[in-house]
């Protein structure tokens, strides 16, 4: 045992020390908030387009100014929308900038003669080509060229961008569009402006309820917390995996190729070692979690305190934490102790990345099951996978806050904890073959490592 702690400290040691590992650590936190904040960086960079708007002909009359209000349209919307968020009627500096972000991102110009005079042909087409180019004075150019007109007696527009890949404004002259017609029609068949803007604006309220909510009725954030929090966990779990394993891995090829490993096992058994690596990489592992899990429950009681109660209640509501902390125990070592026995198997990194793909394929699976899994926990297909050892710690976890039968949630863990002592005992053969022999993994010397005939 004392050997087995020794190896477990040298392995956590090994990484704590390094300035790579504590960076990394931070960088998570730190990649997650701009993760939240970089679309709205994208969005207040992202320049105001300079659109200019030609009606083609008599029959395209109104349609300019159809497309004007449906842009200060907008721009009011925005700007009750931040109204109603912040709670303020006065308007401020910070009220301007949030109404400039949430607003569209255009503002309409008048056409240039070359271009609003010009009959269509070549002549046009050439003076719009050089207003959109982007070597043009800044005072002459121009993001968009818009040319309004109807076809069938309806409206219909061409498009002229500066860019291919920019359907901004194609998508808002579409929508103006698109308003404008309905409005027209249903006033032509005699139906009040006023009723047409009331059916426009009205958005229904539904309240979800549920016999199974907090309060018995009304479902509210605190009675979808659990699921929320139990599909977290499941990518949690994936994440420790694919960071942990991986360490884990690693090192145990380093120190194959380096010679270690022999030295090791001349004072320790491949059990001991095994052992040892698997908890000093747990426990590298857990100070990640600790320091992830303190960073945001930290930002959880600054900024909410009462979600921080509500999430805190939920893991304690039916002992949840603790299935959580079992799948995860049991998933953790059933993945670690593959991929140090795979390392042990490998000497280079190209030998690690031919190994890692089918893992990667089979790790694939429980992220894309577990969003279903928040929707329709019963699902059969959601149900099947999680009797599936390897699936059973990501499922489980994001089913468990649907109280699933206490009868499967003892059967999956027997079920989880029974394939990874399997998994214990077949890695634990296989590693001490593959630490002593140079010979690469293939299903022969891995089936003579299981046997006990390497």
């Amino acid at each position: 045992m004392n050997r087995t702690l020794l190896i477990a400290r040298r392995e956590y040691v090994a990484y704590a020390k390094t300035v790579g590992f504590w960076l990394s650590l931070l960088a998570f936190p730190m990649f997650a908030v701009l993760g939240g904040a970089i679309p709205v960086l994208i969005r207040s960079s992202e320049p105001v387009r300079a659109v200019a708007v030609i009606e083609e002909g008599p029959a395209a009359s109104g349609l300019a100014a159809a497309v004007r209000d449906a842009l200060q349209a907008e721009i009011d919307q925005a700007r009750t929308r931040v109204e109603d968020a912040t709670g303020q009627a006065e308007a401020g500096a910070g009220r301007a900038v949030a109404t400039a972000l949430a607003a569209p991102k255009m503002r309409l110009v008048a056409p240039p003669p070359a271009i609003a005079d010009a009959p269509p042909g070549p002549a046009r087409d050439a003076a719009i080509r050089a207003a959109l180019d982007k070597q043009a004075p800044e005072d002459q150019r121009l993001d968009a060229v818009v040319f309004l007109t109807r076809q069938d007696g309806k409206p219909a527009a061409q498009v002229w961008t500066s860019r291919t890949n920019d359907d901004n404004v194609a998508g808002f002259i579409r929508d103006a569009l698109s308003d404008t017609y309905r409005e027209q029609t249903l006033g032509a068949a005699g139906v009040p402006a006023a009723v047409i803007g009331d059916v426009e604006d009205f958005r229904p309220e539904v309240k979800a309820f549920s016999p199974n909510a907090a309060g018995g009725g009304e479902v509210s954030l605190r009675d979808r917390l659990p699921s929320f929090i139990g599909l977290g966990a499941g990518f949690v779990l994936w994440s420790l995996i694919l960071t942990g394993a991986s360490i884990l891995l690693n090192s145990v090829m380093e120190e194959k190729s380096n010679r270690i490993l022999e030295i090791l096992l001349s004072s320790a058994s491949a059990t001991e070692i095994l052992t040892g690596k698997v908890l000093g990489v747990a426990l590298l592992t857990l100070t990640v979690l600790a320091v992830w899990g303190g960073i945001g429950a930290f930002s959880l009681l600054s900024a909410a305190p009462d979600v921080a109660v509500d999430v805190g209640q939920a893991l304690l509501r039916d002992g949840m934490v603790f299935y959580f902390i079992a799948y995860m125990v049991g998933g953790y070592l059933m993945y670690a102790v593959l991929f140090a026995a795979i390392g042990a198997f490998c000497e280079t990194p190209r030998d690690a990345q031919t190994l890692m793909g089918p893992i990667m394929m089979v790790l694939v699976v429980p992220i894309l099951v577990m969003q279903m899994a928040l929707r329709t926990p019963d699902a059969i297909v959601v149900k099947v996978l999680s009797w599936i050892p390897l699936f059973t710690p990501f499922l489980m976890s994001a089913r468990a806050p649907a109280h699933p039968p206490m009868i499967e949630i003892v059967l999956t863990l027997i079920g989880m904890f029974a394939a990874a002592a399997l998994t214990v005992w077949i890695a634990g053969r296989a590693f001490r073959a593959g630490a002593l022999s140079d010979v690469k993994l293939s299903w022969k010397s891995f089936g003579r490592a299981i046997t006990g005939r390497a």
